[in-house]
């Protein structure tokens, strides 16, 4: 078991105001939060960033703030609609803003689709990877009527899903923020050497 509380940032990719992907993130949270861990929702709808720019982005009075948070973070969760096979704009744009802040953290994903949100995953799964991150090896997509309606999960199946994700962030975040900040402190080799301070 961690000795310090399992950290998840959950980042809302929807920037619509009646999202079902920013409740079911919400319920998400809630439950991970009843489990005893510390949840830091990041809505891009409320709290937008600009468009990347490699030139000046990381240079913008915001961004530190916005780093301590991701540094934070053991776990990123992210949820976002599917929109033409991909993951939201907004989300991708938070995406791109760091790198080296995601290394050997656990990447996980809610994704609303109407088509089972494969393509969006594999993103999703691709940037964690690119960025020398873990990633659950499944997501849980949803359809709004069929799963969730009224703010409800409205499918057993789906609730199981959820409360799968609920418990592998909190067992497989737990792991890999522990092993994380040994290889960190250490002197061994390993992917995340270069990360040492």
């Amino acid at each position: 078991m961690s000795q310090l509380p399992l950290q998840v940032l959950a980042v809302v990719g929807s920037l619509n105001h009646n999202s079902a992907t920013r409740a079911v993130l919400k319920l998400v949270a809630e439950q991970l939060q009843a489990a005893g861990v510390r949840v830091d929702t990041l809505d891009l709808s409320t709290e937008p960033m600009p468009l990347f720019n490699p030139d000046y982005s990381h240079a913008r009075e915001e961004y530190p703030a916005m780093k301590a948070r991701v540094e934070r973070a053991d776990v990123i969760l992210v949820g976002t609609p599917d929109y033409h096979g991909s993951m939201s704009g907004a989300l991708k744009n938070f995406l791109d803003h760091f790198w080296h802040e995601f290394g050997g953290k656990l990447f996980a994903s809610i994704v609303a689709s109407y088509d089972k949100g494969l393509t969006v995953t594999d993103q999703i799964r691709t940037v964690a990877r690119q960025c020398y991150a873990w990633s659950l090896p499944y997501a849980v997509a949803f359809a709004d009527k069929g799963d969730f309606k009224d703010g409800q999960i409205v499918n057993e199946a789906f609730q199981k899903r959820v409360e799968m994700l609920v418990r592998d962030i909190r067992v497989y975040g737990e792991l890999l923020a522990n092993q994380r900040r040994v290889d960190l402190a250490g002197t061994e080799p390993g992917f995340l050497a270069k990360l040492r301070r």
